[in-house]
């Protein structure tokens, strides 16, 4: 029996390119006949005709689901929407622009056969702007560093995961998904291939520079209690540094009575040191703001409208209540 791959496409401003994606997924897929497949398409509430061009494709045929938020979740939020309708034994997410090449799928789908859970799709050249890449390199550090990611393993929105690690990221309930987090706490049977990078045809990024900060600060802070530990240490550092330097204070003024005392450096100690104080506060007042906001059942995405869903797979796997 062959396995089914499913396809799940978080959308974004993508009118005018997610039926050339569609249309590159059905040519590589006619050619591997090991696989049936399924397409499920997220509109994560685009101000275009993203949903509408996304119910054309799914009048023409059963096999794509069509899936419209009431609001802009997020990319995570829509893949986790996308997982509770993919069907799939081997799930494969990819992005809405057509510069993921849905023609290498095979390269991904090969290493899923060798026995990794996830396979991330590792581009040789990356055809994003200057931004987008130092955004990647921050999220890359953030990862390792807060997360615990491999350093040689590369993250990309392009990766194919078994059905085991999607039911396990589908137990995920709570509020500000971040799907790289969960799939590193799932399993550790992760690796790359290599594949190529497309330029953009048509329009620009979503991501902005506040919503690249989001993303990074809802990883760390919900899959992490690092930042903390850090600020922590760092409390403990400057406790000891200030009591170093009261120490030196008072050593200074017996042997030299007539230096002078200096109002300078003590507001800028107190603004620094103000300024940790209340970084701190934040960080901590963000931990239980998210608390607060999982305790109250926040949903993690609201669907308005679902095109040939399969309603008891979804009623089994969906969380948008």
């Amino acid at each position: 029996m062959n396995k089914l791959v499913s396809f799940v496409i978080p959308c974004y401003r993508s009118a005018e390119t997610i039926g050339k994606v569609v249309a590159e997924i059905d040519e590589t897929m006619k050619r591997m006949h090991d696989y049936t497949y399924e397409i499920v398409l997220v509109n994560d509430s685009s101000p275009d005709d993203t949903f509408e061009a996304i119910r054309r494709l799914c009048r023409k045929r059963q096999d794509i689901c069509g899936i419209n938020l009431a609001r802009n979740f997020g990319q995570h939020a829509a893949l986790m929407a996308g997982f509770g309708y993919a069907r799939g034994d081997v799930v494969v997410c990819l992005d809405d622009d057509g510069q993921t090449p849905a023609d290498e799928v095979g390269k991904l789908l090969g290493k899923i056969e060798e026995g990794y859970d996830v396979v991330y799709a590792k581009y040789t050249h990356k055809q994003h702007s200057g931004f987008r890449n130092f955004g990647s390199k921050i999220n890359e550090l953030m990862t390792r560093v807060m997360l615990g990611k491999p350093k040689e393993l590369y993250l990309s929105s392009y990766f194919a995961a078994s059905r085991f690690v999607i039911e396990e990221i589908l137990r995920y309930k709570n509020p500000y998904p971040y799907v790289i987090g969960l799939v590193l706490r799932t399993t550790k049977k992760i690796t790359n291939v290599e594949v190529s990078h497309r330029e953009r045809e048509v329009g620009v990024s979503g991501y902005t520079l506040g919503k690249l900060l989001g993303l990074w600060f809802n990883g760390f802070t919900a899959f992490s209690i690092k930042p903390l530990r850090i600020a922590t240490a760092m409390g403990c550092i400057m406790a000891f540094g200030g009591f170093l330097y009261g120490i030196y204070t008072v050593i200074k003024k017996f042997t030299n009575p007539a230096v002078p005392v200096g109002f300078s450096a003590m507001m800028a100690a107190l603004v620094f040191l103000g300024g940790m104080i209340m970084l701190m506060l934040g960080l901590i007042g963000e931990y239980l703001g998210r608390i607060y906001i999982s305790l109250n059942n926040s949903p993690q995405y609201v669907i308005r409208e679902c095109i040939n869903e399969d309603e008891e797979w979804a009623k089994k796997n969906s969380r948008s209540n």
